[in-house]
This record gives C-alpha cells, sequence and structure tokens, in this order.
C-alpha cells in the first residue's frame, strides 16, 4: 500500500506553495522552495551512491538541513540514521557500522570528529559538510551540491518499506537500532493529529527538541502533515524558546518534564508575550504533578496534554487529553495518568507470562498497532524477545483504570524489591517532589544485606535551600508506606540526563551494583 513521507510535501507544493514551511535562524522556507530543496537533495545522495533502503547519517543540532535530510533521504529512496549528537566517536561509529551507513552530514560544531569517525569507522565513504561556515578540506559543501544538482522525481514508498534506523539510548549495552517503516511514522503522525484536533489555521509550532530523537523527527513529520510552519531551534535554550513562541506567534510546543520546569523557572520568563501558545505537549519522562501544576498556572491561556510512548511505537501510543487537566473531581487521579490509546494502538497489561491482567493490576504495558516498530536492525533474538505474540513489550510497568485510562507506575527495571515488598520509584519521587527544597530527585534500589535492595534517593536541592536526609526521609512518612520510603539519601549538583531530557538511572546504579553477580538495571 502507497504511503510516503514525501506526500506531504506534494500537497503543500500544490495547495500552499507560497505557504511557509521550515524556518530556522532568518532563513523562511515555503513549501514550493523547501520540496525544491528537497528534490535537489535526492539527487545528490543517489549520486553518492545511496541505493534503495541505503542508510544515510546525519550529525549536527537542529536546523533546516536536518529537516530536509528528512525528506530528501526519504525522496530519494534512502533510510535517514540520524546520529546522537551526546555520544563519543567510538559510540558513533558503532552506530554507523551497525547499519552499514556510508554517507554522512555533519555541521560546523561536529565537523572536527569526522577525521576521528573516518578511522574507527568501516562503513564511513562520504562526509557532507551542511554548516554555514567554510567546508573542511576532505568533505563535500552542501549548498555547492544542491545548486549543481537536477531535482529528481519522488521515489514512492510502500507502508512496509524501512524509512528509519534510530538507534535506542539509556540503556547498559550496546544501543539496539530500531527499524520504523514509512507506514509506521505516517500513521502515527495521523493518529496523534486525531487524538488532538487542531485548528491548522494559523498555526505554528517551534521545534526545541534534539531532531535525531524520534519526537524531534516525529513532531517535524506532524508539522508537514498539517501544512503548518515549524520554527527549528538548534538546540534546546530557555530563552529561544520564549523568543520564538513571542517572536512566531507559535502556537505549539513540545517539551520534556526537565525543560519545561526550566522554562516556567527561567529568571526572564515574565518579559515574553506567550499568549499565542495554544498547546503544550509534554512527554518523553515521567512528570510529577506539582510541576505540571506549577506550568498551568504559569501559562493559564494553553491547554496541556501529555503523550507516552517510545522509539519502537513511532512514537506515540497514549495521550492523556486536554480536557483530562481540566478542573473536575477526578482531576488530581488523571494528571497522574498517561492518558488513553490514540486511535492506531491497542494496549493491554500482561503479566510475567504475558497472561492480560485484571482492571487495576499492574503488569507490564504492550502495545499493537500499525505503528509498532518492525524490529531491532540485526537482532533477531532482541526484536523476537520485544515483539512476542505480536505485541511491543514496552518494558514499562503500569495499569489500565475501569475507564481505559493508563498509568505508568514506572520501568519495570526501575522497580525495587525490598524485604518482598515492590516499590516503584515513580512513587517515591512525586511524593519528594512535593518538598519545595527539592529541584530534582532519582529513586533507585541499592545493595542492602539485610532487605536485598534498599530505597535510595539521590537529591539535587534548590539554590540555597537548607534540607537534609531525615526531613526528606520523614516526609516521605508522611506522604506514603514506611516501606517505601527512602532508607538512605545522597545530595548531588546534577542528575544525569539523556540528550532527549531523560533520567539516566543506570548511571545512578552502576556504582553500587557494580562487579556483583546480580544487577539492576
Amino acid at each position: 500500500m502507497y504511503m510516503s513521507l514525501t506526500l506531504p510535501l506534494h500537497k503543500g507544493r500544490r495547495e500552499k506553495p507560497g505557504a511557509t514551511a521550515v524556518v530556522c535562524g532568518d532563513r523562511h522556507l515555503d513549501f514550493g522552495e523547501f520540496t525544491e530543496r528537497v528534490a535537489r537533495l535526492g539527487a545528490v545522495l543517489q549520486s553518492l551512491g545511496m541505493g534503495s533502503g541505503d542508510r544515510v547519517g546525519m550529525m549536527s543540532l537542529n536546523s533546516h538541513r536536518f529537516v530536509e535530510y528528512f525528506f530528501g533521504t526519504w525522496w530519494g529512496g534512502g533510510v535517514i540514521n540520524p546520529v546522537n549528537i551526546r555520544w563519543n566517536p567510538k559510540e558513533v561509529a558503532y552506530s554507523l557500522d551497525d547499519c552499514d551507513t556510508r554517507i554522512l552530514l555533519v555541521d560546523d560544531l561536529f565537523a572536527p570528529m569526522a577525521a576521528e569517525l573516518r578511522k574507527l569507522s568501516t562503513s564511513l565513504r562520504t562526509v557532507i559538510h551542511c554548516g554555514d561556515g567554510p567546508v573542511p578540506e576532505g568533505m563535500l559543501g552542501y549548498e555547492a551540491l544542491l545548486a549543481a544538482a537536477t531535482p529528481i522525481d519522488d521515489a514512492p514508498h510502500d507502508a512496509e518499506e524501512l524509512a528509519a534506523v534510530m538507534y535506542t539510548g539509556g540503556t547498559t549495552g550496546r544501543p539496539k537500532g530500531v527499524m520504523l517503516t514509512h507506514g509506521n511514522i505516517y500513521t502515527n503522525g495521523l493518529s496523534s493529529i486525531a487524538a488532538v484536533p487542531r485548528d491548522a489555521r494559523g498555526a505554528a509550532t517551534v521545534i526545541g527538541v534534539p531532531m535525531f530523537h524520534v519526537a524531534g523527527c516525529g513532531l517535524s513529520v506532524q508539522s508537514m502533515l498539517r501544512l503548518v510552519p515549524q520554527h527549528v531551534l538548534p538546540m534546546f535554550d530557555e530563552v529561544a524558546i520564549l523568543q520564538a513562541i513571542q517572536t512566531a506567534r507559535a502556537t505549539e510546543l513540545f517539551l520534556v518534564p526537565t525543560m519545561i520546569k526550566r522554562v516556567i523557572e527561567h529568571p526572564r520568563f515574565a518579559e515574553f508575550d506567550l499568549s499565542s501558545l495554544k498547546m503544550l505537549f509534554y512527554g518523553a519522562a515521567p512528570i510529577d504533578v506539582a510541576l505540571l501544576e506549577q506550568a498551568m498556572r504559569a501559562l493559564p491561556q494553553s491547554s496541556f496534554a501529555q503523550a507516552y510512548g517510545m522509539t519502537e511505537l513511532a512514537p506515540t501510543v497514549a495521550i492523556l487529553m486536554p480536557y483530562s487537566h481540566l478542573p473536575g473531581p477526578d482531576r488530581n487521579r488523571l494528571l497522574r495518568s498517561a492518558g488513553t490509546p490514540v486511535p492506531a494502538a491497542e494496549i493491554r497489561i500482561v503479566d510475567a507470562s504475558d497472561n492480560e491482567v485484571p482492571v487495576g493490576q499492574v503488569g507490564e504495558i504492550c502495545a499493537r498497532g500499525p505503528t509498532v516498530m518492525k524490529g531491532y536492525w540485526n537482532k533477531p533474538q532482541e526484536t523476537e524477545a520485544a515483539l512476542r505474540g505480536g505485541w511491543m513489550h514496552t518494558g514499562d510497568g503500569g495499569y489500565m483504570d475501569e475507564h481505559g485510562f493508563l498509568f505508568v507506575v514506572d520501568r519495570m527495571k526501575d522497580m525495587i524489591v525490598s524485604g518482598g515488598e515492590n516499590v516503584y520509584s515513580a512513587e517515591v519521587e512525586n511524593a519528594i517532589a512535593q518538598m519545595p527544597q527539592v529541584l530534582m530527585s532519582a529513586v533507585i534500589g541499592v545493595p542492602d544485606d539485610k532487605w536485598g535492595e534498599r530505597v535510595h534517593a539521590v537529591i539535587v536541592k534548590r539554590e540555597g535551600a537548607e534540607i537534609n536526609a531525615d526531613a526528606i526521609i520523614a516526609h516521605c512518612r508522611d506522604q506514603i508506606a514506611s516501606y517505601k520510603c527512602p532508607r538512605s539519601v545522597e545530595f548531588r549538583d546534577a542528575l544525569p540526563l539523556s540528550a532527549a531530557g531523560k533520567l539516566q538511572k543506570f548511571q545512578l546504579r552502576e556504582p553500587y551494583w557494580a562487579g556483583r553477580e546480580r544487577r539492576v538495571g
């Protein structure tokens, strides 16, 4: 079945050729100009050896060229492999070689890494410089290539054809290349749009999350599907986000919880006119209710919606709708929910034997539908385990209530078994988040001779706050059962976060479990 991610470009060029498609800094591209550049890039990549289904990488900050890379690769029949810009050269080389990526685009910031990548990678053949500075020796210049190219016809795709290999982070082992098809990404975009209908007239999206991440890619695709302008920021920056909303009169924004906190608590927050912002999507990590309520007070004109999913699901399978954030008798409970399944997803909760559990009982969250990944690149055993029975096993623990709302209690691997009792760290973190002296917290299980594991809290204090371990433990005892409370506490200046803003708990666990036969994480 024909389902190509380039279809919106044909619609945009035909229906709204002079309307703005992509904005980045001083560069404004309408749908006609953008599609012309995409068609030229497709020709360039083919001339450099990209065949049907071949992977093309990009290591860059966000830019209009990153959006062109997505659609130009697809236009020419290739597959995107966006590189995690937080990785070191060895990790980058692994991701290139693992799926045989021979062409890599780099911007000014990452061009200096190219020489080392050439030494480390066995697959890399061609490096294209897509920055604004001089083209380094040994690289090809992006703009010169486009100027000399003759636009080619689009290479239409079937829904089952591979569109992206996106490497997952946050694990203790080697990253896995998640294979997403044109149908996966396209259907997820349509499903997410259908779940939260918005008027496209006058709409504009700000993209400040990294575009190498599935969320950034998905936001770009959704903007194209809706034919609304996307304002691309090079990276997340609180003032840049606020300035973009004001200048572009942006109506929509997606942020992860840590970004929300930084934006609304920035000293200059009140200086900007944010009245145009009508929808704030959040997700990619759990949010505590105290922060969510703080954000809703800070942005009273905006609706809020939470997206739940993962790279393997392209990515969204559940959304907490804006109406669930409104005042009502059930509001406090629903704000702890991940929402209900989107139209293209089916969700069930299973036990360790893959039997569906009763309503309200915690188990593993599994999802099925047309947005579920094709598999992990060259990892058949991991693919079979994750997709057993035709369901994607997320590794998240949760339950469904009688109204079909999904509640994510924790990563299954983050469950702490202390003295035979199951403790879900998110519940402890939510209790700690109510303390005004605490900026951030992470709860992990660490070895304990008596209890097997004990609940351990890692705390980042607000600047100038005075608080000690005893006060935190005492507060938790007032909020949750005693067996769930931290038995030990440490204070740090910061917590380890991924490029997508997700907490990297395995880094916190590692020192405690190193050298032990049984490890957590």
